[in-house]
């Protein structure tokens, strides 16, 4: 069930049995589609770097460190939205982020499940546990992008007249042309529209 606001979130607890530990969204983006590609049941997921990691606290002390924590009672278990898009009439799933851009920015849709993209804190209200993606459509003049990344890393770039914030479910995007998308850090293809949704509470992960 999505969380509430101000309601608790995780538990104390060890890794499951048959998890897998994971050290990059891309990774964890991996053993999920390999999972369905062979139509079984997600496994629990071990965090030990990635967005989604960082998001939930994990991945202090390094990846060795980490997973010694995970397989104690030293982790924190999670109900975690997943992330799905179809492109071309093929789904493809996400934990973490997908950005759809151009090489500069000034064209950009991003539908983001945790908080960080790498150094930004792009989603500054994104809750991986909430049933909702947090989603920004950007068009932005190049005058203004640098004004616009120096606030990323602190999360204080919105509100901004140029970039259109929702907390949906799901979204339909139109970008006008194509462009490559990311899922996770990785270009999966290339888009102008699409349907991106989130599934509330889809994965069990240990962080």
């Amino acid at each position: 069930m999505p969380i509430a606001k101000g309601q608790p979130w995780g538990e104390p607890g060890p890794l499951p049995g048959g998890a897998v530990v994971v050290a990059s969204d891309a990774a964890a983006r991996e053993v999920l589609e390999g999972a369905r590609r062979r139509k079984e049941p997600f496994p629990a997921l071990g965090l030990t770097g990635g967005d989604l990691c960082r998001t939930l606290g994990g991945g202090a002390g390094g990846p060795a460190r980490s997973e010694r924590r995970l397989r104690s009672s030293g982790g924190v278990v999670f109900p975690v939205d997943l992330g799905e898009v179809m492109i071309d009439g093929r789904l493809h799933l996400f934990v973490a982020h997908l950005v759809a851009r151009n090489r500069l920015w000034t064209r950009a849709f991003v539908a983001m499940n945790a908080q960080w993209l790498g150094p930004w804190n792009l989603g500054p209200r994104a809750h991986p546990g909430d049933g909702l993606l947090d989603t920004y459509d950007a068009a932005l003049p190049p005058g203004q992008l640098l004004a616009v990344r120096a606030r990323l890393h602190h999360g204080a770039h919105l509100p901004h007249p140029g970039i259109e914030e929702r907390r949906k479910p799901s979204v339909h995007v139109d970008l006008g042309r194509r462009l490559p998308v990311r899922l996770d850090g990785t270009v999966v293809g290339t888009a102008s529209s699409f349907v991106v949704r989130v599934t509330p509470d889809a994965l069990t992960v240990v962080a």
